[in-house]
């Protein structure tokens, strides 16, 4: 009898986030689920792997679509949690990583602070299909995911890319999809293929010493449909309110022409 794939399903906002559990449930009919998650809410941490974490991990069961499912909770960092997990916990190779439902959109040149992004990241560089799914919603909500989310329109979309990830290997050169999900969105919510804004989206804030804040915070940026090109997931996501679709590569080499740039650093040893 074949083996149902097994799927490996992680985020950054921590093993009692509703997102993760919503990713699960959507997952249930495609494989078997490994759930494993940080102990605690990690956003921002990208690819980290911070040496001040104990990897000590926790067993936890949840109900999920009339599912008992055993879920691992790890003193980790995102990435650090795809490592334990494809070390430790997995019976066997996963066929595919999910990581989210994220709290809040992962776009433009933010994606490398992402934990979310991170965590599929890591689970491409062992050479395992992945994707990251953000759902957005006000800054405000970021960290706990509000009390009235609606997870349905993304959970489709999870559920469909895992889906098709799972038929179709992928393009060379496309490592993570990262999908970003209007709040609103329903199952039948168009979606595009974009690339990353160059503008930022999230606009770092000072903070309020006055106040007590000790880090700075981040605003969106205001008429995004004057600031980023009609390609980017910006424009998908927040100007047209569409799911946006984005090919992540592993290799952060600069596109540029290597001619163009050998002539350039040429003149460091022209100019001594």
């Amino acid at each position: 009898m074949e083996q149902r794939p097994l799927i490996l399903v992680t985020n950054d906002d921590g093993i009692t986030s509703a997102g993760l559990w919503a990713a699960a449930e959507a997952l249930l009919p495609l494989g078997e689920l490994l759930v494993a998650a940080p102990n605690r809410q990690w956003s921002g941490a990208g690819r980290s792997m911070p040496n001040m974490v104990s990897g000590r991990i926790e067993e936890v069961r949840r109900e999920v679509g009339g599912t008992v499912l055993t879920g691992y909770a790890i003193d980790a960092s995102p990435a650090l949690v795809v490592v334990h997990a494809l070390l430790e916990l997995a019976p066997r190779r996963p066929s595919l990583v999910v990581s989210g439902i994220n709290f809040g959109e992962n776009i433009s040149v933010s994606v490398t602070i992402s934990g979310t992004v991170g965590a599929a990241l890591e689970g491409a560089a062992s050479g395992i299909p992945s994707m990251a799914v953000s759902l957005a919603m006000p800054i405000a909500n970021h960290l706990d995911g509000g009390d009235d989310t609606d997870y349905r329109g993304a959970m489709a979309y999870v559920r469909r890319f895992a889906a098709f990830l799972l038929r179709h290997p992928r393009p060379y050169d496309v490592d993570v999809l990262n999908i970003n999900v209007p709040m609103e969105a329903t199952p039948e919510t168009p979606w595009r293929l974009t690339r990353l804004a160059r503008q930022r989206y999230f606009i770092p804030t000072p903070p309020r010493r006055d106040e007590g804040e000790g880090r700075p915070g981040y605003r969106a940026i205001e008429s995004p449909e004057t600031k980023v090109a009609p390609d980017t997931d910006v424009w998908a996501l927040i100007v047209e309110g569409l799911v946006s679709v984005t090919p992540l590569s592993l290799d952060m080499t600069s596109r540029a022409d290597f001619g163009q740039v050998a002539e350039w650093l040429h003149r460091l040893e022209v100019e001594g």
